[in-house]
């Protein structure tokens, strides 16, 4: 669960430091408070696009901070695992930063990381369902799913998208290789020479910096050694050579320094040249040892440059380059190979269109299973929300194979009794939608795996009595998540185990949200407050008494 919020200097928030408890907890103020702009905040915590426009007037930066309880699972164990995130003493720091250029940097438990990797990790904590959640799903593919994971199949879906992928590649494979076999052929002649002239090259990686030095050495050969030479007369062979005059120089400082020690350390240097001296003689005549003059290893070697050269001039590559170009053919070649065999392919096509096929049947058969109870449910939850008969159907309707398996998923609502189920897109009352939509979104978040709940301002649109079952359908939801909700309803509010007041105070001629939470008699007030407006009387705070004792109760 979402256990700390920090935010500081985003939009017109200067700082926030707040708490949160598990359980149910409602957000309410006045129209323009900023209740919504906390849960942008969070947003941007848990990997939303940012946009300069977040950072606070004057202000440099927008600095949001989330801490929430690690959730348990292997799968997000190996996810951190593998990004080699920590998360230390069962706690995720999601940290994101925006500057007032838009430009943003997020962190992970202090890690820098990008922000896919923020927002991946942000799906495993927490579910946000804004205003307008009950638009998208009007889309078929919001639908599925959905309905794939009210039926445990998300998996399962992956693996059927993955067969077809994989079915279709090898029927375009097989295709291509009936239509192009006299090409095809053409280009497996042409790589064959083509490998076999650098196969009988025999240039291996690496070969080309070597060639280069033993050429170098080879063709100064004459200049090394008379240069050897030289340097071993001028340092310890020749009449006037340095390690002469070093221990000349040696034997008279050590008398001198018989006489002043001071001149020890000199004494200690000048045998350090000498011994250092020596150490250089004995290097030169080890290299002057090893110089081959060798004219026939230099022609050789001149040889096999020219060979690469024309070689690498023939393909238009450096002659480095042409061991990597040998890998790249021989792909390539491999590839044809493989696409010419029209009948080992269409083997290949049929086995990957069987394993679809499996996949795919134990796909329709999770999801036949999962539409006739989320139908049940949801029918249910309708007439609770004042629309006494009516129906919702997730349909599923057989078609084509697809990535997304052998049917298309359709919600279908009939609002009254005695209507015909028609698709949700074509519900006409956005009060019905609205309504349809929040059953929706309340049956399907008990599937979700995400410990955190948000929902803001969902409830638009309703009113009285379905105000107050959606309060306790929010609840009941609450006893085993988090539950956070955005909400103008005091039947909703009253609802929640705990409630929070956002408000907006004016300092300095500056505009800043607040948040304050409530206890019993502030949330009397505020809910009172919901009921009547400015003219808050008695009659409302008892009322307001009275629907919070449902929630005690």
């Amino acid at each position: 669960m979402l256990r700390r919020l920090s935010i500081r200097d985003f939009v017109i928030v200067e700082r926030l430091e707040l708490d949160f408890s598990a359980g149910f907890g409602a957000l309410t103020g006045e129209t323009g408070a900023g209740k919504s702009i906390m849960l942008d905040a969070l947003s941007l915590a848990l990997g939303e696009r940012a946009e300069a426009s977040v950072v606070r007037m004057g202000c440099d930066k927008a600095d949001i901070v989330a801490e929430f309880d690690l959730p348990s699972g292997e799968a997000l164990a190996a996810w951190l695992s593998e990004q080699e995130l920590d998360a230390d003493e069962g706690a995720l720091i999601l940290r994101r930063v925006v500057d007032a250029s838009g430009r943003g940097k997020a962190w992970i438990n202090g890690t820098p990381v990008t922000q896919a990797q923020l927002r991946t990790m942000g799906q495993w904590l927490a579910d946000i369902h804004g205003q307008h959640a009950h638009h998208a799903l009007l889309r078929a593919e919001t639908q599925r799913a959905l309905l794939d994971t009210h039926a445990g199949a998300g998996g399962l879906a992956a693996e059927v998208a993955a067969h077809w992928r994989e079915w279709q590649r090898l029927l375009a494979l097989r295709q291509a290789a009936e239509r192009d076999t006299a090409a095809s052929a053409r280009e497996r002649e042409l790589l064959g020479w083509q490998l076999g002239e650098l196969d009988e090259l025999a240039f291996e990686a690496g070969e080309w910096r070597e060639i280069e030095t033993e050429h170098g050495r080879l063709a100064h050969a004459a200049d090394l050694v008379s240069g050897t030479e030289e340097m071993l007369d001028s340092l310890g062979e020749g009449e006037q050579a340095v390690r002469a005059v070093l221990g000349h120089c040696a034997n008279r400082l050590a008398a001198m320094a018989a006489i002043d020690p001071a001149l020890a350390e000199v004494c200690e240097l000048i045998d350090a040249a000498a011994i250092q001296t020596d150490e250089a003689v004995h290097a030169l005549r080890r290299y002057r040892d090893r110089l081959d003059l060798d004219p026939q290893r230099l022609a050789e070697i001149e040889r096999r440059i020219a060979a690469v050269m024309d070689m690498a001039r023939k393909h238009h590559v450096a002659p480095e380059d042409l061991p990597a170009l040998a890998v790249d053919w021989r792909t390539r070649l491999d590839a044809l190979e493989a696409s010419a065999d029209p009948v080992g392919l269409a083997a290949a096509e049929h086995t990957a269109r069987e394993a679809y096929a499996t996949a795919a049947v134990r796909l329709t058969e999770a999801r036949r299973a999962a539409a006739a109870a989320l139908s049940a449910d949801i029918t249910e939850a309708m007439q609770s929300l004042a629309m006494a008969g009516g129906r919702f159907e997730a349909a599923l309707m057989p078609g084509e194979p697809s990535a997304h398996g052998n049917e298309a998923v359709e919600f279908r609502v009939a609002a009254n009794q005695g209507q015909v189920l028609r698709g949700l897109a074509k519900v006409a009352s956005g009060g019905e939608l609205s309504r349809i939509g929040l059953a929706i979104q309340v049956m399907t978040s008990r599937d979700s795996a995400t410990p955190t709940l948000i929902f803001d301002e969902v409830d638009v649109g309703i009113g009285g009595r379905v105000a107050e079952i959606v309060g306790q359908l929010l609840h009941r939801l609450g006893k085993d998540r988090q539950v956070l909700c955005v909400t103008h309803l005091p039947q909703v509010a009253a609802c929640a185990d705990w409630q929070w007041q956002i408000a907006k105070e004016t300092h300095a001629g500056q505009t800043l949200s607040t948040v304050a939470p409530l206890d019993e008699a502030a949330r009397i007030e505020e809910i009172a407050r919901m009921l009547g407006g400015l003219n808050i009387t008695e009659t409302t705070r008892k009322h307001a008494a009275e629907m919070l004792k449902w929630r005690a109760s």
